[in-house]
C-alpha cells in the first residue's frame, strides 16, 4: 500500500512588528551608524561606495593597498579574481611583478621578466609528511622576444578559462595566450626576433625551416614561426626572425608522432574561451559545451586541438584522440575541434529531507526550542562567514519546523533570519556591504579570513546568506522581491557567481573556473602550487542556494545556473576531492581523500588544523538537501571514513554529528546505531543543530539512501531506496499543483508550494 505526504502548505506570511521586536531582543542588536560611506540604495537596503572607517580592502603581503594591474585594453572591464591565473592581476607580493606558477594542465606558467616560462610536469612528488602531492611547475622553455625586459606583466584580455598577459620594455613587447586545456601557447610580439630560452640544450627531432621539433626534460615541443621563417638554435636560445610579421606559437606534443597532427592547427590562434549550458527539465540532465574561439593567423585552418580533463571526458559522446596529457587531475584526453560537450544527470535538492515515521516530530520541535531559547541564536557571530554559518544553520530548521507544523518556531526562526540579512543589507550599523569599483566586487563588512584584503572566500561566506535568503523566499515572497530586500541578494548572487559576461559592475562567474569544474578560493592566487580550494562543499552550498533562491522567485536563468554549477562541480569533487574512481591520485599517495586541491596536487589537511575528523568534514559542511550529490558513491563515502578511523587511532569525536550525516549517505543504519549510543553527548558542529542532525539521521535510516539512478523533471526532486523500496520526495515552489516524473515512470503530484512524498 502507497504512502504520500504532503508537508503543509507554506503560509505567505507577514511577520509581525511585535515579532521582529522578539527577535530584535533575542539577538541583542546593536545599531552604531558608520561615518564617511553613501549608501547605493537596492530596494529596501543598498550597499555603501566606501569602505567603513578602519576597514581595508585589497593589499599585498605587505599590507600595502594594491590595484588591479591590467593594460588599457581591459581597464574599464570588472578584473576576475579567484581564478587559475589571478596572480597576474593581483599582486599579492610586493617583490614579485609577475606571477605566481599558474597551473593551467597539461601547461603550467609562471611570468617572469624574460617572458612566459612554460613547463609540463610528468613527476610528482609526495610531500608534507605524505599529506600531499603535486606535480611542481618547472620551466622547460621560456616564450620571449630577443632582449626582452620587462619590468611587470599586466592582464591584457581574458575570457571562460584564458587569459592573455602581457609583458613590454622601452622596445619589444610580448603578448602570449594561454588556458585550461591548451597545449598551445599563441604568442604574438613586436620590436626583435622570437625567442624561445630552453632549459638546457634542446634535442632536435624536426626541422623543417619554419616548423621546429624539440625535446626539452623529456618533453616534445613544436614551435611553430610563420611560414618562410627559420628556427635557429644556438645552445639554450631558439630563435627565429618573423619577416614581417607578429607571432609565433608553440605547442605541447603528447608523443613526437603528433607533429604532423599538431602542426595543422599551428596558426589557428585561439583568442577566446565560452562555456554555455542548457538545462533539460524532462530528460533532468545538464548539457554543457565547451567551445574555443579561434583565428587564423595564415592560412584557412580555424580547428584546434584542446586536452580535456577526467570529469569532462567521463561525460561526453564527442570523438577523443587516442593521445593523452598526464596532469594532477588525472589523465587528460585530446578532443580535435574547436568545442565539445558533456551530458551529466542532475543531482536532485530540497528543503528538507521527506517526511518519515522514523522522526518523532516532539523532539524536533524541543529541539528548535532549545535555539530559540538560547540567550543567542547567532552565537556571537559578527563576521560574514560566521555570521552565515548562523543563518544557515537557522534556515535549515525553518524547513523542520514547517513540516511538524510548528508555525510559531517557523515564523520566529524567519524573523531571525529577516533581521540579520536586513542589518547587513542596510548601510551605517554594525555590519555592511562594501562595493570597490577598483576590483569590481563587493565585500561585506565585518570581514573575516582575507574576504577583504585578499578576496579570498567571497563564495563560501555569502552561499549561506543565499541559502538562508531562498529559505524566506520560499515561505515569504513578498520580502524577496527585487524592490524589497531581494536586490541585495542579486547583489551577493552577481559578485560570486554572476552569470552575465557584460555585466559591467561584477566579473562571470568570479569564484567558478568552468573549465576545472569547481571553484577557487584564494582572490589572488598568490601560492607556488597555484590557487586552491579547500571547502568544496562550501561552494555547492551557494549552487544550490542559487537553485532555491531562483526556484522561489521565479528566475529560470539563476535556478539554471545553480543547476549546472552543482552538478558540474559535484563530479569534480568526486573526482578529485574524493578520487571515487580512484583513478586520480598517483599510486604511491595514501591518502584516499583530500581536504584541499591545489592548481599543482591536492593535499590531506586544511588551512587551520591537521586533525583528520576536520580535514575530513570541512568538504561535507554544511549538511543539507543539497548535500545528496555525495551519496553517489557509497563506496567512496565508506573508504572515506575507514581512513578517517584508522587516521584518527578510533572513532571519530570532532564534528561527529557532521560526520554521522556523511555516512548515513551510505550507511544509515551504522550512522543511526553510532547516533544512538551516543546519547546526545556530543557537541554540535558550529553550524549544525541537534533538530537537524536527529531528523537526517533517522530519516535516512527509515526510507533510505539517495538513489541518484533515478532522475526527476524538477531539480527539487529526488528518490531514497532502502531494501528495493523507494520514496520519492519533492517541492514544489510554484503557486499551481505540478506533477513530477521520475525516470523510472512514477509520477508524484505535488500541491502548490508544498513538499510532497510517497513510496510510489
Amino acid at each position: 500500500m502507497s504512502q504520500h505526504r504532503v508537508t503543509r502548505r507554506r503560509r505567505r506570511i507577514a511577520l509581525t512588528t511585535v515579532a521582529a521586536a522578539t527577535a530584535a531582543a533575542v539577538t541583542g542588536v546593536v545599531v552604531i551608524p558608520s561615518a564617511g560611506a553613501a549608501e547605493v540604495p537596492v530596494g529596501n537596503g543598498g550597499y555603501s561606495d566606501t569602505r567603513p572607517a578602519g576597514t581595508q580592502g585589497p593589499t599585498d603581503n605587505m599590507g600595502t593597498p594594491v590595484l588591479p594591474t591590467v593594460t588599457d585594453a581591459v581597464a574599464d572591464e570588472p578584473v576576475p579574481t579567484n581564478d587559475w591565473w589571478s596572480s597576474l592581476v593581483f599582486k599579492r607580493y610586493a617583490d614579485n611583478p609577475y606571477s605566481q606558477p599558474m597551473y593551467g594542465h597539461p601547461l603550467t606558467y609562471q611570468a617572469v621578466a624574460e617572458g612566459l616560462q612554460v613547463g609540463y610536469p610528468t613527476d610528482h612528488a609526495i610531500v608534507g609528511d605524505g599529506r600531499q602531492y603535486e606535480f611542481v611547475h618547472s620551466a622547460d622553455l621560456t616564450l620571449s622576444v630577443a632582449g626582452l625586459n620587462s619590468p611587470d606583466v599586466k592582464a591584457d584580455g581574458w575570457s571562460d578559462w584564458t587569459v592573455t598577459p602581457y609583458w613590454a620594455d622601452n622596445d619589444r613587447e610580448l603578448r602570449a595566450t594561454i588556458g585550461h586545456g591548451l597545449p598551445y601557447v599563441y604568442a604574438e610580439t613586436s620590436g626583435g626576433d622570437a625567442e624561445i630560452i630552453t632549459n638546457g640544450t634542446p634535442e632536435v627531432f624536426a626541422d623543417e625551416g619554419n616548423v621546429l621539433g624539440v625535446t626539452v626534460a623529456g618533453n616534445h615541443y613544436a614551435l611553430f614561426a610563420p611560414t618562410g621563417s627559420d628556427w635557429n638554435v644556438s645552445g639554450t636560445s631558439v630563435t627565429a626572425s618573423l619577416g614581417g610579421n607578429d607571432y609565433y606559437s608553440v605547442a605541447l606534443l603528447p608523443e613526437r608522432e603528433a607533429l604532423e597532427t599538431y602542426s595543422q592547427y599551428a596558426f589557428s590562434f585561439v583568442t577566446g574561451s565560452e562555456v554555455s549550458w542548457d538545462y533539460d527539465t524532462d530528460a533532468g540532465e545538464v548539457n554543457a559545451t565547451y567551445t574555443l574561439q579561434t583565428e587564423a593567423r595564415e592560412g584557412s585552418e580555424t580547428g584546434t586541438i584542446s586536452a580535456l580533463y577526467r570529469h569532462q571526458w567521463l561525460h561526453t559522446d564527442d570523438a577523443l584522440l587516442d593521445y593523452e596529457y598526464v596532469s594532477p587531475r588525472g589523465a587528460m584526453k585530446v578532443r580535435e575541434s574547436n568545442s565539445f560537450t558533456t551530458t551529466q544527470t542532475v543531482p536532485g535538492v530540497l528543503p528538507a529531507l521527506p517526511e518519515s515515521d522514523g522522526v518523532d516530530n516532539a523532539r524536533v520541535d524541543g529541539y528548535i526550542a532549545d535555539v530559540l531559547g538560547s540567550p543567542d541564536p547567532f552565537e556571537g557571530a559578527t563576521d560574514t562567514y560566521w555570521t552565515g554559518k548562523q543563518l544557515g544553520k537557522l534556515a535549515q530548521l525553518v524547513t523542520l519546523a514547517d513540516q511538524t507544523g510548528n508555525d510559531g518556531a517557523r515564523d520566529q526562526l524567519l524573523t531571525l533570519i529577516k533581521d540579520r540579512l536586513q542589518e547587513w543589507f542596510t548601510v551605517g550599523g554594525p555590519a555592511e556591504f562594501s562595493y570597490d569599483s577598483d576590483w569590481s566586487t563587493l565585500t561585506g563588512y565585518p570581514a573575516s579570513y582575507g574576504s577583504d584584503t585578499e578576496l579570498n572566500d567571497h563564495h563560501f561566506h555569502y552561499s549561506y546568506f543565499v541559502m538562508a535568503a531562498a529559505i524566506v523566499a520560499q515561505f515569504d515572497p513578498q520580502w524577496a522581491e527585487q524592490s524589497e530586500w531581494g536586490g541585495m541578494v542579486t547583489e551577493l548572487i552577481r559578485d560570486t557567481a554572476n552569470p552575465a559576461r557584460d555585466d559591467d559592475r561584477y566579473p562571470f562567474l568570479r569564484g567558478f573556473d568552468p573549465y576545472a569544474g569547481h571553484s577557487w578560493a584564494a582572490g589572488h592566487q598568490g601560492f607556488a602550487a597555484g590557487n586552491n580550494q579547500e571547502s568544496s562543499s562550501e561552494s555547492i552550498n551557494l549552487s544550490v542556494g542559487l537553485i532555491k533562491w531562483g526556484s522561489a522567485t521565479g528566475d529560470e536563468e539563476l535556478r539554471d545556473l545553480g543547476v549546472y554549477l552543482l552538478t558540474t562541480e559535484a563530479e569534480a569533487i568526486r573526482q578529485y576531492w574524493f578520487d571515487a574512481d580512484q583513478e586520480v591520485y598517483p599510486e604511491n599517495y595514501e591518502h584516499p581523500i583530500v581536504g584541499m586541491v591545489w592548481g599543482s596536487g591536492a593535499a590531506y589537511s586544511t588551512w587551520w588544523t591537521a586533525n583528520p575528523e576536520e580535514i575530513h568534514g570541512i568538504n561535507v559542511l554544511p549538511v543539507t538537501g543539497g548535500s545528496l550529490h555525495l551519496a553517489a558513491n557509497p563506496e567512496a563515502v565508506n573508504r572515506n571514513l575507514d581512513h578517517l578511523v584508522d587516521q584518527n587511532g578510533g572513532p571519530f569525536e570532532e564534528w561527529r554529528d557532521l560526520l554521522w550525516q556523511f555516512q548515513a549517505l551510505a550507511d544509515p543504519d551504522t550512522a543511526k546505531s553510532s547516533y544512538d549510543a551516543d546519547n546526545n553527548a556530543y557537541e554540535p558542529e558550529a553550524g549544525a543543530t541537534r533538530a537537524h542532525t536527529y531528523h537526517w539521521i533517522n530519516t535516512l535510516a527509515t526510507v533510505g539512501t539517495p538513489n541518484l539512478d533515478v532522475t526527476a523533471d524538477s531539480p527539487t526532486a529526488a528518490v531514497f531506496e532502502k531494501d528495493g523500496n523507494r520514496t520519492y520526495a519533492a517541492h514544489n515552489y510554484g503557486d499551481t499543483e505540478t506533477t513530477v516524473t521520475f525516470s523510472d515512470g512514477t509520477t508524484l503530484t505535488v500541491p502548490a508550494n508544498s513538499s510532497a512524498s510517497s513510496n510510489g
